[in-house]
């Protein structure tokens, strides 16, 4: 079987071409389902018998929690995929990937603090589970800053190569 016709949806242009052209097929069904879901989570749920309204937020927190690490292992696999096979569409989907996982790393931590005030009685606990959290949230932010930090497109890019390589 012939896997060609594969290959160019790892041309940037054309991928770019195909997303602008399904996006707003995707992002107008997904607005109104994460407004549902919100809607549905935090004014529809009925109060927990223990928590009361506190655990609503618990409907944002687990979400944004889960979408923080899924985020990350999107980048390792695309940041990985860009270096073996040199993808450039590869990269700038780990590149594009880092700012929103930050996002979602930083909701899971202000939510999990809201929530945790008033039934831990503090916002912070070093539980290996928060700390690994804002670690996640440091290695966004460092990965955002070193790219914003190498001028050389090349470098980036991964096409640069070292000097003792260069002879092989």
């Amino acid at each position: 079987m012939n896997w060609t016709w594969l290959h160019k949806f790892a041309s940037p242009p054309h991928a770019y071409r195909i997303a602008g052209r399904l996006a707003p097929w995707f992002g107008w069904p997904s607005f109104v389902l994460i407004v549902t879901g919100l809607y549905g989570g935090l004014v529809l749920a009925p109060a927990d018998y223990q928590q009361g309204d506190g655990f609503r937020i618990l409907y944002v927190h687990a979400p944004s929690a889960w979408m923080s690490m899924f985020i990350y292992a999107t980048m390792a696999i695309a940041a990985g995929i860009g270096l073996v096979w040199r993808m450039k569409l590869a990269h700038a989907v780990a590149a594009a990937s880092a700012p929103i996982g930050a996002w979602f790393t930083f909701a899971a931590l202000a939510t999990g603090s809201i929530w945790g005030k008033p039934m831990w009685g503090t916002w912070w606990v070093w539980d290996a589970r928060l700390t690994s959290e804002l670690i996640l949230l440091f290695l966004y932010l460092g990965y955002m800053a070193l790219r914003a930090s190498i001028d050389d497109r090349a470098a980036r890019t991964g096409r640069a190569r070292c000097s003792r390589w260069s002879a092989w």
